[in-house]
């Protein structure tokens, strides 16, 4: 399967964040997935890392937006670039691009990230499939919103979202997941 993954632009080499998303990379490669990421730096780069080093395709969806904006290029273990201008092309590359989506911890992109894939399941403009959200943080996030917000989300909607506490439980979800 093409899987995308989503995530900050911050952990360097070295941190825990970065170690768990090089991890993951890692742990879908050797099912035989290829990885989609932003192609940056941060959970990007050790996601494309970890799946290089484990022998997997890495797909960065990379755009000029961005490069213009961070005066960054696409990290070295990108193997295929699909290059997008807009930001809105790249998010919907790396949506309609995948089998399923993965989320690791990260900040206001990640979350439009999850919002826009949720949010085509929801129309039934996207077919469903796995979009499961990695960390503690995004359940307490989404415990919190559909308890605010619940009766604009009936529990339909809320169950296309997955959780995983960690990065392990979440490649298990996506290995039970039948596309």
């Amino acid at each position: 399967m093409n899987i995308t993954v989503f995530g900050g632009a911050q952990p360097k080499e070295g941190s825990a964040a970065y170690e768990e998303a090089r991890e993951l990379g890692s742990l879908l490669a050797q099912r035989g997935h290829a990885v989609l990421t932003g192609g940056y730096m941060g959970t990007m780069e050790a996601v494309s890392r970890g799946a290089s080093e484990a022998g997997g395709h890495v797909i960065g969806v990379t755009c000029i937006d961005i490069e213009e904006w961070r005066g960054t290029s696409p990290n070295q273990w990108v193997k295929e670039e699909r290059r997008k201008k807009s930001l809105i092309e790249r998010l919907q590359a790396l949506i309609e691009g995948c089998d399923a989506a993965l989320a690791l911890p990260g900040g206001g992109g990640t979350l439009a990230e999850i919002s826009l894939m949720w949010n085509l399941m929801i129309v039934e403009s996207f077919p469903r499939r796995p979009l499961i959200l990695i960390g503690s943080g995004w359940r307490s996030t989404f415990d919190q919103f559909f308890h605010e917000f619940e009766n604009y989300m009936p529990t339909h909607q809320r169950e296309l979202l997955y959780f995983a506490e960690d990065v392990n439980k979440a490649v298990e979800k996506l290995e039970s997941w039948k596309v």
